[in-house]
C-alpha cells in the first residue's frame, strides 16, 4: 500500500480504490482522451472531500472531481486522484415548490431531479440527451445546457448558490454580490473591467473558457455563476442550490422536414421569435430508420408548451406555418413524442458511425456561433472536411446556433493524428471567423483549450491563468484543463491499442473481425448507467442491480480496453479484474441493440472466457450447465428422467449436487419431462400433415427436455393455421425433410445419428471450441433443410437469438451459418410470414409478462405484438431481464443480482395484474423465474393459442 493510499484510507470515511479495476474504470469519460489514475475515492460527504483535498494536497497529488463520466473533452479523467460522487453524494436534499429551487449534491443524475420537481409542476431547464446518467456537478462543472436551453438557458442560468471547497481548503459559499469570492478575485476583476466588457463573445452557448464577465458590477458580481463551465479547476463543489423553472402542463412536438441541414440550418432562427422550447436539427445520416418522421433529408424537432393539449397544438401548428418546409408532422401523444425524441438522443452515440460502418470520433462535438449565422458556418464547415477529406454529419441545437459533430479522424496512426491537429487549428479559426466559440456545451477540456488564444487572444488567455491562480495557486485541481494545457494530440485513448489485429474466436463482422475496434465501440455515453429501464428496454440489467460502475456495459469495456492496452491490465485473457467484471454479466444482449453503438457484451464475455479458460479447469457450472445438452439427452435415451427427478426431490442429494455443479443453493432443480417433445412427434406419427407451407419446428433443448408442452402447443396452432410442420433431420446422409430419419434402410446404415443445437449453453459460458463442433455438426445435420425454402421456427428465444447471430458471427467462414441464419424465424413471425390469411383464437384477455430479453435485442418483437392484439391479448409487456438469464441465475453467487433483475419489472407487473390476466413468458428462463420467485408458471404464447382452439 502506498503512502498516499495509506493516508486516504486513515482520513477518509468514503471507499478508496486504488486496485487495478478501480483504476481502469476512470481511466477515460466520453471523449478520444485516457489518462491513468493513482487512484479513486468515493466520498461520504464534504469533510470527505476535505480530507482527501489535504492528504493529496500534503502529497503533491492532483485531484479530479468526476460525475457520470460523459465528458467529451477529456476533462473528467486525471493522473492523480479521481473523486467519484455518484456513489455517496447523490442526494437531493430538498426542494423548496414556492421558491422554486432545489438543494442538490454533486453526484444526483439529472433525472431524479426531474422525478421529484414533476409533481409540483416544476423541472431543472437544461436537459442534456444524457440526462439519465450525467450528474449535476458535473453539468455546473461544463455549464451544460440541452435541448431546451432556447428556453431555459445553460445550467449557470439555473445556478443560485454554491457550496464549494477550494484545493486549501477552504468552505466557500458562492453567490451574487462577491458571495463567497476567494481573496484577490474581486481585485483581480475591478482590475481588468474594460476586458470583461469586450473580450467575451455575447453568444447564448458561450461555453468556452472561465465566465469571467459573469464578475461584472452590472451582471451582479455573480461569483456562482462565474464558477459555472470552470471544469473542476478552480474548486471542488459539495452542494448546489439551483432553480426550477414551470413546466408546460401540455406539450405538442413539430418535426419539420428540410431538403438538407442547411436548410434546417437557416431555418432555426427564424423561429425563435414563437418562443419555442426548442430548436433541434439533425440529418438523415443519423437516423437508423425513417419510419414515423416526414419527408425530408434533414429536420428540425420544434417543441412547444401551452396549458393544455390544445394550446400546445396550436403553437405547433403555429410554428409549421411560419416554417418553409418539405413536410411536417405534430404530435401530442406523449408517448409518440417520446419515440422521436430517442431518436434525437441517440443521435450521440449513433454518431460514433459513419453511414459505412466506419469509426467517426468527438473532438469538435459542440462548437457554437451566433444562430443567425449557423447556415454560413455550416457550409464552411462542410468545406474544410472536403479539404481534408475527413466526413462528419452535424446535428444538435440549431436554435442556439451550437452543433455536434463527429468527424471519422484516423487517431490511429501519425499522419492521421498530424491531420486531426491541423483540421482542428484550422477549424477552430473558421468558428471564430463566424463569431463563435469553440465550445458551445461541453467544456474545452484538452480538446479545445490549447485552442483558445485563437478565440480570446493571448491577453485574456493569460487572464484566465490569473483566475485560476487565485482559486488554485498550487495548480492542484485537474491541472493541465483551461488554462497552460496539455496539447489536444497527447494523451489519445487509441494510442495504446495493439496496432494489429488480436487473434479472436468469432468474425465481429461489423469491425472488420478486429476485436479491439470492437471494444472501441464504447465512446463513454453511458446509456447503459440509466437507474431505470425505459419502455421496452434491456440494458443494462446487472447495473442497475449493483449500482456498480463495473458491472454496466461501459464499465466491462473499459477494463476491456485496458486489458488490450496492457498498461494497467498486464496479464491479458488471464485477467481476473476483467472476469470479475465480466462474471455478473448476463448475457442479456440488451446492449446489442439498446447501446447506440451496439457494443455487444454478451460475445465479449464468450470471447474472453474462451481465451481466459483455455488449458485450465472451468468453474463447476460450465461443464453443469455449459453441458446441459448432453445430460439431458443421455437422460432422455437412458429414460431415467423419473430417476433424476424423485433425486432431486430429496434436499439433502440435491443440496450436494447443486454444490458440486456449482448451482445456487437458493435454486430448485427444474423437472425433467416424462417424455421428450420429439418421442411425443414420433409417437404421433412423426410426418407433416396438411397441403400448406413447410416449417421445421426447432427441438430446441428446453422444449425437448424440459417443456414438451409448449412444442406440442406450437405443432397444434401451426396445423390448425394449415401449414405443414416437420422437425429436422437426426441423421447425417440421406436425410429428408419431414420424416425426421432417413431416405432409405442403407441410408440407415451408412448415416451417423445427431441432434440438431444452437450451442447457446457451450456459447454463454465461453465454451467455443465445443460450440463450434456442435454448430457444425447441427449444420451437417439441416443441410436438407438449406436445399429446401422451407423457414425454421424456433421457440424459445434465446436459441433463436443464438442461430440468428452466434451461429454465423462464430463460424464466419461456413456459408451455411449465414444461409440457416436467415431461415430462423419466431413462432410469431412463422403464421405471420405463412399462414396471412389464418385467425387467431380470440383468447379476449388481458396479458403481463416481460419480453424475453434476446428477442428485444435480435429478434424483434412487432410480429408477436400483432399477434397478441389479433388474438385479443391485450396490454403491454414489460422490458428488461428476468433476472435468470440462461445459466446466469443457476450459477452460485448470482442468486442475489437475478432476483434483483426479476423484481425491477417483472415481478411487480405480475403481482399487480388483473384478475385473469394471461402471464406470457416465451423463454424458459423467464417462466422458471417466474416459478421460483412468484409462484406463477407463465405460458409460452403458442400454449395459450392452443388452449383458445379448445
Amino acid at each position: 500500500m502506498t503512502d498516499l493510499e495509506a493516508a486516504l484510507r486513515r482520513a477518509v470515511r468514503g471507499e478508496v480504490g486504488f486496485d487495478t479495476t478501480s483504476r481502469a474504470l476512470t481511466t477515460m469519460d466520453a471523449s478520444n482522451y485516457r489518462r491513468v489514475p493513482l487512484g479513486v475515492v468515493a466520498p461520504r460527504d464534504a469533510d470527505d472531500v476535505a480530507a482527501v483535498l489535504e492528504v493529496c494536497r500534503e502529497h503533491g497529488v492532483p485531484v479530479v472531481a468526476r460525475g457520470g463520466g460523459t465528458s467529451i473533452a477529456g476533462q473528467a479523467t486525471g493522473t492523480g486522484v479521481v473523486l467519484d460522487f455518484t456513489r455517496h453524494m447523490n442526494r437531493l436534499v430538498g426542494i423548496d415548490p414556492q421558491a422554486r429551487t432545489a438543494v442538490v449534491q454533486p453526484g444526483l443524475v439529472l433525472d431524479r431531479l426531474q422525478d421529484a420537481a414533476a409533481p409540483h409542476g416544476l423541472r431543472f431547464g437544461p436537459d442534456p440527451s444524457t440526462h439519465s446518467r450525467c450528474t449535476l456537478g458535473g453539468m455546473i462543472g461544463n455549464n451544460s445546457c440541452g435541448s431546451h436551453s432556447v428556453a431555459w438557458g445553460t445550467t449557470a442560468d439555473s445556478v443560485r448558490e454554491l457550496s464549494v471547497l477550494t484545493a486549501r481548503g477552504r468552505r466557500l459559499r458562492l453567490g451574487q454580490d462577491w458571495a463567497g469570492a476567494p481573496e484577490g478575485l474581486r481585485e483581480l476583476a475591478d482590475g481588468e473591467l474594460a476586458r470583461l466588457r469586450t473580450g467575451f463573445p455575447d453568444l447564448p452557448r458561450r461555453i468556452s473558457g472561465y465566465a469571467l464577465d459573469a464578475l461584472l458590477p452590472e451582471r451582479g458580481a455573480d461569483v456562482a455563476r462565474s464558477f459555472c463551465g470552470s471544469e473542476g479547476t478552480l474548486g471542488v463543489l459539495t452542494e448546489a442550490v439551483v432553480g426550477l423553472v414551470e413546466s408546460p402542463r401540455a406539450r405538442a412536438l413539430a418535426v419539420l422536414g428540410y431538403a438538407d441541414e442547411a436548410g434546417a440550418a437557416e431555418a432555426a432562427a427564424g423561429l425563435l421569435p414563437l418562443g419555442p422550447l426548442t430548436v433541434e436539427g439533425m440529418a438523415v445520416d443519423l437516423v437508423p430508420s425513417t419510419e414515423g418522421l416526414p419527408r425530408g433529408g434533414a429536420w428540425l424537432f420544434v417543441e412547444t408548451g401551452g396549458d393544455t393539449e390544445a394550446e400546445a397544438r396550436t403553437r405547433a401548428e403555429a410554428v409549421v406555418r411560419a416554417a418553409d418546409v418539405v413536410d411536417a408532422l405534430v404530435v401530442t401523444d406523449p408517448g409518440g413524442q417520446r419515440t422521436l425524441w430517442r431518436i434525437r438522443e441517440d443521435a450521440s452515440g449513433t454518431a460514433t458511425r459513419m453511414p459505412d460502418g466506419s469509426e467517426a470520433w468527438p473532438g469538435w462535438e459542440d462548437c457554437a456561433v451566433p444562430p443567425a449565422r449557423l447556415g454560413g458556418y455550416l457550409r464552411d464547415f462542410r468545406r474544410l472536411l472536403t479539404a481534408h477529406e475527413l466526413r462528419g454529419t452535424p446535428y444538435g441545437h440549431f436554435g442556439d446556433g451550437c452543433i455536434h459533430v463527429r468527424i471519422d479522424f484516423d487517431l490511429l496512426s501519425a499522419d492521421g493524428v498530424a491531420r486531426f491537429r491541423r483540421f482542428s487549428e484550422e477549424l477552430a479559426d473558421v468558428v471564430v471567423a463566424h463569431g463563435g466559440s469553440l465550445s458551445g456545451e461541453h467544456g474545452d477540456g484538452q480538446a479545445r483549450a490549447e485552442l483558445l488564444p485563437r478565440m480570446y487572444g493571448a491577453e485574456t488567455v493569460a487572464l484566465f491563468e490569473r483566475a485560476k491562480a487565485v482559486w488554485d495557486p498550487d495548480d492542484l485541481l485537474n491541472p493541465g484543463m483551461l488554462v497552460r494545457p496539455a496539447p489536444l494530440d497527447a494523451n489519445l485513448r487509441f494510442s495504446v491499442l495493439p496496432l494489429e489485429p488480436v487473434d479472436v474466436e468469432f468474425g465481429y463482422p461489423s469491425d472488420g473481425g478486429d476485436f479491439s475496434a470492437a471494444v472501441r465501440r464504447c465512446v463513454g455515453v453511458a446509456k447503459c448507467r440509466t437507474t431505470s429501464v425505459p419502455g421496452a428496454g434491456v440494458m443494462c440489467p446487472s447495473y442497475r442491480a449493483t449500482g456498480e460502475e463495473a458491472h454496466s456495459t461501459r464499465g466491462r469495456a473499459r477494463l476491456l480496453h485496458e486489458m488490450l492496452a496492457g498498461e494497467l491490465v498486464t496479464d491479458g485473457w488471464r485477467s481476473t479484474e476483467v472476469r470479475d467484471a465480466l462474471d455478473l454479466c448476463l448475457s442479456c444482449k440488451g446492449c446489442r441493440s439498446d447501446c447506440p453503438v451496439e457494443v455487444d457484451m454478451a460475445t465479449y464475455k464468450a470471447e474472453f472466457l474462451h481465451h481466459h479458460y483455455a488449458g485450465r479447469r472451468r468453474p463447476a457450472a460450465h461443464y453443469a450447465m455449459g453441458w446441459l445438452p448432453v445430460w439431458l439427452r443421455w437422460a432422455a435415451r437412458t429414460r431415467t428422467a423419473p430417476v433424476v427427478n424423485a433425486l432431486a426431490s430429496v434436499r439433502p442429494l440435491a443440496a450436494v449436487a447443486k454444490r458440486l455443479g456449482g448451482i445456487a443453493g437458493e435454486r430448485e432443480v427444474p423437472r425433467l419431462a416424462g417424455e421428450t417433445f420429439s418421442r411425443w412427434w414420433r409417437r404421433r406419427g412423426g410426418r407433416p400433415t396438411g397441403g400448406g407451407d413447410l416449417v421445421v419446428l426447432w427441438p430446441d433443448t428446453f422444449t425437448e427436455h424440459l417443456s414438451p408442452s409448449v412444442g406440442r402447443a406450437a405443432v397444434r396452432v401451426l396445423e390448425a393455421a394449415g401449414l405443414r410442420v416437420a422437425l429436422p433431420p437426426t441423421l447425417r446422409g440421406g436425410a429428408v425433410v419431414g420424416d425426421g430419419t432417413s431416405r432409405s434402410a442403407l441410408a440407415l446404415l451408412t448415416a451417423r445419428r445427431g441432434q440438431v443445437c444452437c450451442g447457446l449453453t457451450y456459447v454463454s459460458t465461453g465454451q467455443l471450441d465445443r460450440a463450434r463442433a456442435v454448430m457444425r455438426r447441427t449444420l451437417d445435420l439441416m443441410a436438407p433443410v438449406l436445399e429446401t425454402s422451407a423457414p425454421v421456427v424456433v421457440l424459445e428465444p434465446s436459441c433463436a437469438a443464438a442461430l440468428r447471430t452466434d451461429l454465423p458471427e462464430l463460424l464466419h467462414d461456413d456459408p451455411r451459418a449465414a444461409r440457416l441464419a436467415a431461415r430462423v424465424l419466431t413462432f410469431a413471425e412463422a403464421l405471420e410470414r405463412h399462414a396471412p390469411d389464418w385467425t387467431p383464437p380470440q383468447v379476449n384477455l388481458p396479458a403481463v409478462g416481460q419480453t424475453h430479453c434476446h428477442q428485444h435485442a435480435v429478434l424483434g418483437d412487432a410480429a408477436d405484438r400483432r399477434l397478441r392484439e389479433s388474438a385479443g391479448l391485450a396490454g403491454e409487456l414489460s422490458g428488461g431481464c428476468c433476472g435468470l438469464a440462461g445459466n446466469f441465475g443457476f450459477e452460485a453467487g448470482h442468486y442475489e443480482v437475478s432476483a434483483a433483475c426479476a423484481e425491477e419489472q417483472l415481478l411487480p407487473a405480475v403481482r399487480e395484474a388483473p384478475d385473469g390476466a394471461v402471464v406470457l413468458a416465451d423463454g424458459f428462463s423467464c417462466r422458471t423465474q417466474l416459478e421460483q420467485l412468484a409462484g406463477v408458471w407463465g405460458r409460452h404464447l403458442a400454449e395459450v393459442l392452443a388452449e383458445g382452439l379448445e
